[in-house]
């Protein structure tokens, strides 16, 4: 492979990175059938209902954007955040779901689950651990309360 420049991200590189994967989200589940919704709610960004279910769904999104090097890194998510999608999650009448999205060049990783069980895959005092390494990542894929998918992505021509 050629080599890959070392990017330099823009200032609002994270708000971006966030408004990209809500909408990401919000898209494959409503590609796959899913009546849902953004909204600006503290602790939850997107509601949906299941239609194989027809589980009602808060979803918390956590995004990051890694640099070369620390694609491995893994994904924290604080007690706090749960708490605050619990809370929201009471107040809709709706069950506690994350998903987690990482871009990782080449590839864009998404994966859903519900809270209870991101708490089973890790049992940190003041955060959750969502690991990334490759060996983490073969666990997911044969994980059935995790629900997967990924993009594959490469920049053929760019500025200098």
């Amino acid at each position: 492979m050629g080599h890959q420049p070392e990017i330099n991200k823009s200032s609002r590189h994270s708000k971006i990175t966030g408004d990209f994967t809500e909408a990401l989200i919000l898209y494959w589940l409503s590609k796959h059938g899913f009546e849902c919704a953004q909204i600006d709610h503290m602790g939850m960004d997107i509601i949906a209902r299941n239609p194989t279910t027809a589980e009602l769904m808060g979803i918390s999104v956590k995004s990051r954007s890694r640099v070369k090097g620390k694609e491995d890194d893994k994904v924290r998510i604080y007690r706090s955040d749960i708490r605050k999608l619990e809370t929201a999650c009471e107040t809709f009448a709706c069950h506690p779901y994350f998903a987690v999205v990482v871009d990782a060049a080449p590839f864009i990783h998404c994966f859903i689950t519900s809270a209870t069980h991101l708490s089973t895959l890790s049992g940190r005092r003041k955060h959750l651990a969502f690991r990334m390494t490759p060996k983490d990542l073969a666990a997911h894929e044969t994980d059935p309360e995790i629900r997967i998918f990924r993009f594959k992505y490469k920049t053929h021509r760019w500025w200098k």
